[in-house]
């Protein structure tokens, strides 16, 4: 885990985000903090010449349109071509018949490395039930002490159909595999008052697999484990200044800029199980 972050930061990949209007300067600035190159371009005109250099594409459905939907199906396909990574994060995806045939059509037609949202948008997106309203999580899909085993064997099925890593966030975060999964604990409840860090974590992830393209399991979990101790890290500096959201969102930022090996090993809480 430690050794992507370095990549990261070593190797400096360019991620091709196209992504929601509502939380792009976030995805911009969290790929900098991090150690990657930010690209924005979501023109369908353009999308297959931008992600021809690019490192990692990462698809985001949070603030959907049809010329979104084109371009991500343009992207998408240009990158599986020059074999690039390609991470979905299918916001709200139980939100709306058309939000949920938009990620379907895309999850047939692009081989993605990584799909990656929280637990109802994954239920959702694996072929399950959510029971969200929104772009929130449900309590009623959220991973537990009693759902877990049941949580896992879904992920992996769900992996071994998609032949995509699957990552939830949540209070404890699960990547999957079909055959490992990685539970990551830790992080803090005041990651889900902020608008726009589980698209941060998307884009995080895009630019830990265009570092690390050939451990796209490892990359995941990395990127999840990263933004959990950034999360835990950023509201004990919160609370020593009594400040609220605001500040929280600032220091999330700072530490993910400021995290490196050390931090992240002493930090982080990893579970590997096997099938």
């Amino acid at each position: 885990m430690q050794e992507i972050l370095t990549q990261v930061r070593e190797r400096v990949p360019l991620t091709h985000c196209i992504t929601n209007r509502v939380t792009i300067n976030d995805c911009a600035n969290v790929l900098l903090a991090c150690g990657a190159t930010p690209t924005m371009a979501g023109a369908e005109q353009e999308v297959e010449e931008i992600v021809s250099i690019a490192d990692a594409l990462v698809l985001n459905l949070g603030n959907l349109h049809d010329s979104a939907i084109r371009a991500m199906r343009r992207a998408g396909r240009r990158a599986n071509e020059l074999g690039i990574p390609v991470v979905l994060d299918p916001v709200g995806v139980g939100a709306s018949h058309y939000r949920a045939q938009a990620a379907h059509q895309l999850m047939e037609e692009i081989h993605f490395a990584v799909i990656r949202g929280n637990a109802s948008e994954i239920r959702v997106a694996g072929g399950g039930i959510g029971a969200a309203r929104g772009v929130d999580a449900s309590a009623q899909d959220a991973v537990t002490a009693d759902s877990l085993e049941r949580d896992i064997a879904f992920m992996r099925a769900f992996s071994a159909r998609s032949g995509a890593v699957i990552a939830v966030s949540g209070v404890t975060d699960l990547v999957s595999d079909d055959r490992r999964t990685a539970l990551i604990r830790g992080g803090h409840p005041m990651l889900s008052r902020v608008t726009g860090t589980g698209c941060m974590l998307s884009a995080m992830t895009g630019a830990f697999c265009g570092a690390a393209p050939d451990r796209i399991f490892e990359a995941a979990a990395a990127a999840c484990a990263a933004m959990d101790v950034a999360g835990e890290r950023a509201f004990a500096k919160t609370q020593a200044v009594q400040g609220g959201t605001g500040s929280f969102r600032m220091y999330l930022m700072d530490e993910i800029s400021l995290m490196n090996e050390t931090i992240l090993a002493g930090g982080m809480n990893i579970e590997i199980r096997y099938a």
